[in-house]
């Protein structure tokens, strides 16, 4: 037996069920932050620029420009501190990986949409 999928196994959460998204869309993420002994909730809404991993194990980046500054933010999909993720809009993209909205700005740096 294999000690590092049995522990894995152990401590494995109950993984919610999140809508499915690809590359280019353009999604919300509701994330408990704690900050001291205070819990709160926000929303990161941006573009996913890659979805990498496989399984259980995938992590997905999000991109919003934020006053003129890029922001790039990594969320596990297994993580408990994800409260939920909403869909806001489907983009139509031919890449897997759009790291080249990094260089473009304004209206270069739009997704055009696709019908859900």
């Amino acid at each position: 037996m294999d000690l590092i999928k049995i522990a894995e196994e152990a401590f494995k959460t109950q993984t919610k069920e999140f809508p499915a998204f690809k590359s280019g869309d353009t999604i919300t993420v509701s994330y408990r932050i704690i900050e001291g002994n205070k819990e709160r909730i926000q929303d990161f809404r941006g573009d996913v620029i890659r979805i990498s991993g496989h399984q259980d194990k995938k992590r997905f980046t999000l991109r919003k420009v934020s006053n003129g500054v890029g922001v790039e933010r990594i969320f596990p999909m297994d993580s408990p501190f994800i409260e939920n993720i909403v869909v806001n809009k489907y983009g139509k993209v031919r890449r897997a990986k759009l790291y080249y909205l990094r260089a473009l700005t304004g209206k270069k740096a739009r997704i055009k949409e696709r019908k859900a």
